[in-house]
């Protein structure tokens, strides 16, 4: 009631609430008064470290914040989301090291299928391209790690269709799984195609499908 009297646009869920206002100066008037009505009429306790004014890009509701270029106002999910959402993948990836490879995809099945349901709003789309490439680094790494051996390596790399010459260098590199893993040999040898096959799910894949309209 407090802010429907006053005018002003706001979004809330449980005790996250997010007030729109015209101005930086509105808006810093807006959070001291609100701030004041909430401490001294109601007698809530209002967290001074996650209170601020600031544009909307900045601020973030429920995992999502929002974007504006040229009067064009998108739904965008929150950098800290995204970074949320890496660590827990990268907790699952740390586990999954003595994995075969479709056991995990399976596990992350659930996880990107629950994280893409959720964020499926988002009208700026380009973000999930990132962690779909960002996931197959990981899991290329995995596999460099689990082939062990250079032999190893090149015998798998040959039955991935890499040519034999090619993969005995491949393999005798010198360089980490990390850097192995976003080379053209491991590119090449498990391509896009080949993860999906193996069950990975695909967010932006999966982003066009839910928001498919037929």
């Amino acid at each position: 009631m407090e802010l429907t009297e006053r005018g002003h646009a706001f979004c809330r869920y449980a005790d996250d609430c997010n007030i729109y206002v015209g101005s930086e100066r509105g808006a810093h008037r807006v959070l001291h008064s609100v701030t004041t009505f909430l401490e001294r009429r109601l007698k809530l306790r209002v967290n001074r470290e996650k209170s601020a004014a600031g544009r909307p890009w900045q601020r973030s509701f429920l995992g999502y914040t929002v974007c504006t270029r040229k009067r064009n106002i998108r739904l965008r999910v929150s950098p800290k989301s995204v970074k949320r959402f890496k660590g827990k993948l990268k907790s699952l990836l740390r586990r999954a090291r003595g994995w075969n490879i479709r056991r995990t995809t399976h596990a992350l099945a659930t996880k990107l299928r629950g994280w893409i349901n959720y964020f499926r709003y988002a009208t700026a789309k380009g973000i999930f391209n990132e962690p779909d490439g960002w996931l197959r680094l990981h899991l290329r790494k995995i596999l460099w790690r689990q082939w062990k051996r250079g032999r190893t390596r090149a015998r798998m790399l040959m039955r991935l269709g890499i040519a034999e010459r090619r993969a005995v260098l491949s393999t005798t590199n010198g360089r980490g799984p990390w850097w192995n893993a976003g080379a053209s040999h491991m590119n090449q040898a498990l391509p896009k195609k080949l993860f999906e096959r193996l069950g990975l799910i695909l967010l932006m894949d999966s982003y066009h499908q839910l928001n498919h309209h037929p």
